[in-house]
């Protein structure tokens, strides 16, 4: 029984030497150390062994069982690290390939625009004000100097949702509400960007949505002089501080007098093109000092206070900024076009 025993550990740890992964050595320890292996059989006869050799052969069987265990133990170790190092060596990394690119995003051209509108009133002092799209016909234009029939409403085809209530045509109700929350006492001093919708045919000049950027000012002494310096001001930072400007007498129901202004050609300077159609100069927004009625309305003395305000679309400025020549470019999502406009310009 003893020399089986020592046939025994020699096998198996001859086996678990030569086992080459994990399941080979768990399938070596079942054989071995399991209650059907040949250990397990040895021992059960030992109830033919005298009382004083018995003693002996079970310390003998649990050291042979400890010195396989040992072995089992040493040899999973041994397996465990080296499919560790396989692992490594399939998955190791390249460190002198060179990465992918990562693509990140841009600003659209039209929030670039609006946002460097913003940033050039609000370092002269204005405030961003906003209000809803969905709007009253009271605010988008009674309020504005335009009553129910009065013709100038057709300038601006208008998507009514009911009798009272719809679609803005313009950002000029924020001009209305934030006049009515002042309470008649200046100053007053807002640029109004949003969306504002119109009932047009879409073409590379016109949208029935678009982005539309105002301006209003209220206080005491507010004159013709203070408008055109703030519109020259914004020309030039916007188009180059060689841009020259000129107004022409305009109409505009909540304004009086009213202006269009127009800035010399950044393509020709002046001297006429097929951009400027060979004038020299290019339309670009319209404004006027506010009419006496609009003040009154809100609340406002029109004898002691006076203002101006000016209206622009921002698909009109990028346009002319990036040399743009479909509007629906800024809406068709095209990543082509999208691209153009990089992020760290």
């Amino acid at each position: 029984m003893q020399e089986r025993l020592k046939e025994l550990q020699a096998e198996a740890l001859e086996k678990v030497s030569a086992a080459i992964d994990l399941k080979e050595l768990n399938d070596i320890r079942v054989a071995y150390l399991g209650k059907k292996g040949p250990i397990t059989e040895v021992l059960k006869g030992m109830g033919k062994l005298s009382a004083e050799e018995r003693p002996k052969m079970g310390a003998l069987a649990n050291e042979v069982r400890d010195q396989i265990t040992q072995g089992i133990t040493a040899k999973q170790v041994q397996l465990e690290e080296a499919q560790i190092q396989a692992k490594l060596a399939a998955e190791t990394i390249d460190v002198t390939l060179p990465g992918r690119p990562v693509h990140t995003g841009n600003h659209h051209s039209l929030t670039r625009v609006v946002e460097e509108i913003e940033d050039l009133f609000i370092g002269m002092g204005y405030t961003v004000a906003e209000g809803p799209e969905v709007e009253k016909d009271y605010y988008n234009f009674e309020a504005l100097n335009l009553p129910k029939g009065h013709p100038a409403r057709d300038m601006q085809d208008s998507f009514y949702i009911t009798e009272d209530i719809l679609l803005r045509t313009h950002t000029s109700p924020v001009q209305a509400r934030t006049m009515e929350k002042h309470e008649g006492k200046g100053p007053v001093k807002i640029i109004c960007p949003g969306k504002v919708f119109r009932r047009d045919n879409d073409d590379a000049t016109h949208s029935h949505q678009f982005m539309q950027i105002e301006g209003l000012v209220i206080d005491e002494n507010i004159r013709m002089t203070d408008l055109k310096g703030t519109l020259e001001v914004f020309a030039k930072k916007m188009f180059g501080e060689e841009r020259e400007i000129r107004l022409r007498p305009s109409f505009f129901p909540f304004t009086e007098p009213s202006v269009e202004m127009d800035i010399s050609c950044m393509i020709c300077s002046g001297k006429g093109c097929n951009v400027c159609k060979t004038t020299g100069w290019i339309e670009i927004l319209g404004a006027g000092m506010v009419h006496p009625n609009v003040l009154e309305m809100a609340g406002f003395d029109s004898k002691k206070y006076t203002g101006f305000a000016f209206g622009m679309g921002a698909e009109r400025i990028a346009m002319l900024k990036y040399g743009v020549d479909d509007i629906r470019h800024f809406y068709t999502n095209d990543s082509r076009f999208l691209k153009q406009f990089s992020i760290h310009e």
